[in-house]
């Protein structure tokens, strides 16, 4: 059987020659988190993951989670994470809406130091939505990948649609990179490699 899509949000997985769908039983689905996303390679964004999507986050062999708000983190995904062997970072960003938006600068810094140290890739990035908090902190991803400003709002706003905040747009433009050590070449997607010949 080939990967099929429903709804562009479910897939079944590939199944053997001697699988139960070919005795008349399906597939295991594997639902995505709401807003699942690949940022880039071993780091993924999403909604806050429910039940339903543990077996397809479990395909992503991650080893962290960034969770990015103040509440606690529900029993039974502690207990998914500690049967993965997945390390949870909480960093907790208040849910804001404009105008009274305040977006941690400092809380993001200690996000971003997690999410760009590879030994804790693969990791998932979420909020609850996946749209705001997730938002800023991929928008400062991508400012440290040199992406321009028009495509960092771009994909934010690809993610939060119709409740896309100025607030978190600006707060992505005026977030300063300059003292953070990172190089973006050190991203997977953008490694280069050297060849001895």
């Amino acid at each position: 059987m080939t990967l099929e899509s429903y709804a562009g949000d479910v897939h079944t997985v590939p199944q053997s020659e001697n699988s139960t769908e070919d005795r008349g039983g399906g597939g295991e689905l594997f639902v995505p988190p709401l807003n699942f996303a690949m940022v880039d390679n071993g780091i993924f964004r999403s909604g806050f993951p429910e039940p339903v999507s543990f077996s397809f986050l479990q395909s992503l062999r991650l080893r962290s989670i960034i969770y990015l708000c103040p509440e606690a983190y529900p029993e039974v995904n502690i207990e998914f994470a500690k049967s993965n062997g997945i390390q949870v970072f909480q960093f907790g960003i208040e849910r804001c809406k404009e105008p009274f938006v305040n977006i941690p600068d400092e809380v993001i810094r200690e996000a971003l130091q997690v999410l760009l140290d590879t030994k804790n890739h693969p990791v998932l990035i979420h909020c609850k939505s996946g749209k705001h908090r997730t938002g800023c902190l991929v928008g400062c991803v991508r400012k440290i990948q040199r992406w321009c400003l028009s495509s960092i709002f771009d994909e934010y706003q690809r993610f939060a649609a119709a409740k896309a905040r100025i607030s978190d747009q600006r707060f992505m433009e005026l977030f300063d990179i300059s003292n953070l050590k990172h190089s973006p070449l050190s991203f997977s997607c953008s490694k280069r490699h050297a060849y001895s010949y």
